[in-house]
């Protein structure tokens, strides 16, 4: 009876995989790139000339902003918590009060800012708003040459989450690589995060995103470049792969976003009775199944996108106008998206991987540009417009994932990748790490990422007696 089983299923799941996949429907409309202007008021005309040079900025809060902060965070209103609960019911009200007292008495903005600054920060007008990007330039030795690689971050992330990384691919001699693995990295922030302008038009989505950070590298002058991301992040970079292929030398992403759709389903229909049958590894397995569990996980950490892809604003206010709240809303992120099993901790786990510093900072990128209510716009942007029907488009670029085993989004196996990165090149499944790699496994982020541009860099190359 074992085997009539296993056939019934796969024959339910191939039924199910016609029935649902794109030969019953239209696919997606290509990519195009758009006439789009984001800024305050109507439109230049064509005649206008634009501002288009690049300015180095210094990152400098006003003294004002700070003593406001310190104020806010002195009158801070506390609530009674449940007794024996650690960050199962979301952020612990004693280690809030720990970390509040910290933030008041120990920590330093100042020194946080002049490690900001250590950086080359600039900014550059692109589409009718100022656009702030990280640029760091490898000194580099007669004869050597640097891959242009631009790499995006997520929410509730920032450029901050990659200082750890950045020296690892510009100076990588120093940090376990190669002469040949050097990196010229740009770091842009999404519009509406951090230090970038906020979009005063409706409509700013993931592929206004990508769109707009081809054309930032276009004044940059780069003519083919590497692109890197996780989260949001990885969704804008598809986009870029998707949207002008030609200067893509290769897509590398720890978030790989495929289309759930009948091939999705097939496999992983297939995959429960048959794993061997759908490219399932055991250890893949493990990370799939039972669905039930991971559906259930996936809901229990999801109440976040719902609220912010239908009526951002509403929680923007509270969110804006207290850092506490601010600070409790995205630090219970770290996390969990770390580790989910940190929702037992005390501390959530939080500075077991970062330290109390670096977590202020990250709460810090939002609170001191107020751009978290235009930075959680953008779930609802993104169901908007046709941000997620393209992720139905597949990338034919040189691709290469790495799957990290604590991440948010259900595991996508090796064999599931193929529907969405079809030249998929390079595939890592790392023993540790959960969603924001480049802060909390840097080194493992920074390794994985030279190795796969060593596999396309050879793609390029020759083989040996073979004519010229």
């Amino acid at each position: 009876m074992g085997w009539k089983l296993t056939t019934f299923f796969v024959i339910v799941a191939v039924a199910i995989a016609v029935l649902f996949s794109g030969v019953l429907k239209t696919p997606p409309e290509p990519l195009e790139f758009q006439d789009n202007y984001w800024g305050r008021g109507a439109k230049p005309s064509p005649d206008t000339k634009q501002d288009e040079n690049v300015y180095g900025i210094i990152v400098n809060v006003s003294d004002s902003a700070l003593a406001d902060l310190k104020n806010r965070l002195s009158n801070t209103r506390f609530f009674d918590a449940l007794e024996d609960v650690q960050f199962q019911y979301g952020f612990r009200r004693e280690y809030m009060i720990d970390l509040v007292t910290y933030w008041k008495t120990q920590y330093d903005w100042r020194k946080q800012e002049a490690y900001l600054n250590t950086l080359s920060h600039y900014k550059t007008n692109i589409e009718g708003i100022d656009l702030h990007f990280i640029h760091a330039k490898p000194k580099l030795k007669p004869g050597q040459t640097a891959k242009p690689l631009l790499i995006v971050h997520g929410w509730p992330g920032s450029v901050f989450e990659f200082y750890k990384m950045i020296p690892m691919l510009v100076d990588p001699t120093s940090h376990g690589g190669s002469e040949d693995d050097v990196f010229e990295v740009i770091a842009p922030s999404i519009p509406g995060y951090g230090f970038s302008e906020i979009p005063h038009k409706k409509g700013f989505d993931q592929i206004a995103a990508a769109q707009m950070f081809h054309k930032l590298m276009e004044r940059l002058g780069f003519q083919k470049f590497y692109v890197q991301g996780g989260d949001w992040g990885a969704m804008i970079t598809r986009n870029m792969a998707v949207l002008k292929p030609s200067v893509i030398k290769g897509l590398h992403t720890n978030m790989p976003t495929i289309e759930m759709g009948g091939a999705y389903a097939f496999y992983m229909m297939l995959g429960s009775v048959a794993p061997s049958l759908a490219g399932l590894t055991e250890a893949d397995y493990k990370r799939l199944y039972p669905v039930s569990k991971k559906l259930l996980d996936t809901l229990q950490e999801s109440g976040y996108f719902h609220l912010q892809a239908s009526k951002p604003d509403t929680v923007g206010f509270a969110l804006n106008d207290s850092p506490v709240g601010l600070a409790a809303y995205i630090l219970e992120k770290f996390s969990t998206w770390t580790n989910p099993a940190n929702r037992d901790l005390a501390d959530g786990g939080l500075e077991k991987y970062y330290t109390k510093d670096e977590l202020l900072t990250s709460v810090m990128m939002y609170w001191v540009t107020g751009t978290i209510p235009s930075s959680m716009r953008f779930y609802k942007e993104a169901f908007a417009g046709k941000a997620l029907v393209a992720i139905g488009l597949p990338v034919t670029v040189p691709s290469g994932v790495v799957a990290f085993p604590h991440e948010i989004i259900s595991h996508v196996p090796e064999s599931f990748c193929y529907w969405g990165y079809p030249n998929l090149v390079h595939y890592t499944t790392m023993p540790t790490g959960g969603h924001f790699p480049a802060f909390e496994q840097p080194a493992l982020l920074a390794e994985d990422i030279r190795a796969f541009a060593r596999k396309v860099e050879a793609l390029d190359t020759p083989e040996k007696g073979t004519q010229q």
